[in-house]
């Protein structure tokens, strides 16, 4: 029961404050606010034009490695364990994948800005 009354508590807050964001919000979109803003200058070419996927290429390798971090910095508190010989073998298979992961990457060519 406490469940359903927090449940509903929360989406009665969330509806209230969207409701009043949406009746207080004065929005006038015009040229100004709709041109792309490139650090005070003005826009050389397209803002529109589309992205070298390289880019996406390093974003996603830089997330999965900082994702990697993230998994194992905990780790080392947990070597205090019952188990820490455990603790350690999937530490070094975790980074073992990454690390033949990044060789893959690197062999297929996804980390050359030139071709």
């Amino acid at each position: 029961m406490n469940l359903l009354i927090m449940f509903l508590m929360t989406l009665i807050t969330t509806t209230a404050l969207i409701a009043l964001n949406l009746m207080t919000t004065k929005t006038s979109p015009d040229q100004e606010k709709l041109s792309p803003y490139e650090c005070g200058f003005d826009p050389l070419g397209s803002a529109r034009l589309p992205l070298s996927i390289r880019f996406f290429m390093v974003a996603i390798l830089f997330l999965l490695f900082d994702l990697e971090v993230a998994i194992l910095l905990p780790l080392t508190w947990s070597i205090h364990t019952i188990n820490p010989m455990k603790t350690i073998m999937c530490t070094i298979t975790v980074f073992l994948l990454l690390l033949i992961g990044l060789g893959y990457e690197w062999l297929q060519g996804g980390l050359e800005w030139a071709e």
